[in-house]
């Protein structure tokens, strides 16, 4: 069965939703992600993806006292993302209680150090972050396109020992509009032993009835849950 892993971006500490990663398009849904993180909990949830989307523009980890929170707060495993760009910044976001981090623009920028943290840290506790636009990676925050090609981008670091991938196709992201299934589907037919995590364009629960059809081991969802549009009972079936 699909794991569900709900998402909280934050910016300025609190939970927020932007739309195809566009910062002008900010809504603030909770001013306390913690509460946020607790009423997860407290439902059957067990895992979270938090995204410092302050971290991601600023490319150093900001909201690190938000991660604190939560972890001392619950007992949630929180994967988190969002400015890490450092021995420093990894350093702080395992110091703070992440017990897992994504990383996308350094796998991109400078591969070997991405892969340093993956030997050091081990492939368990790095997800590869792959935000994909038109076919090409996206990176620092969304705000600028690589040269790198999804698939080779894929095979490049599974070669090199990567098992968990987070792939947001940004043209679905907040569009609440439908997940992009086949290419998910295709992913998996490249890298069937690859841990895929689809993320973006989860609209409704049938969404992620569809994900788990088609084989997607797990997805982040955000704002259709917060919009409403999925209910904590809903969501049940999959806990």
């Amino acid at each position: 069965m699909i794991e569900i892993i709900p998402a909280i971006d934050i910016i300025d500490g609190k939970c927020v939703r932007l739309t195809k990663g566009d910062y002008d398009t900010k809504k603030v849904y909770d001013d306390d992600p913690v509460e946020v993180a607790k009423r997860f909990e407290a439902n059957g949830i067990r895992r979270l993806h938090v995204v410092d989307l302050d971290g991601a523009k600023s490319r150093h980890v900001v909201n690190y006292k938000t991660i604190e929170k939560i972890a001392d707060h619950t007992s949630l495993v929180i994967d988190f993302g969002g400015g890490i760009k450092t021995d420093e910044d990894l350093d702080i976001a395992f110091a703070s209680g992440a017990s897992l981090v994504t990383i996308g623009s350094i796998a991109v920028k400078n591969p070997e150090l991405f892969e340093s943290w993956v030997e050091r840290f081990s492939p368990q506790k790095v997800i590869l972050g792959a935000d994909v636009k038109n076919g090409f990676i996206s990176i620092s925050g969304w705000q600028e396109e690589a040269d790198n090609q999804l698939m080779p981008f894929l095979k490049k670091h599974t070669e090199g020992g990567i098992e968990n991938v987070l792939c947001t196709d940004i043209s679905k992201d907040g569009m609440l509009e439908g997940p992009a299934i086949e290419l998910y589907k295709e992913i998996m037919a490249a890298f069937p032993d690859m841990h895929l995590i689809a993320s973006g364009g989860v609209s409704c629960i049938e969404d992620i009835e569809a994900l788990d059809a088609a084989g997607i081991p797990a997805v982040v969802f955000g704002k259709a849950f917060y919009e409403g549009r999925i209910s904590m009972e809903e969501l049940t079936r999959f806990l």
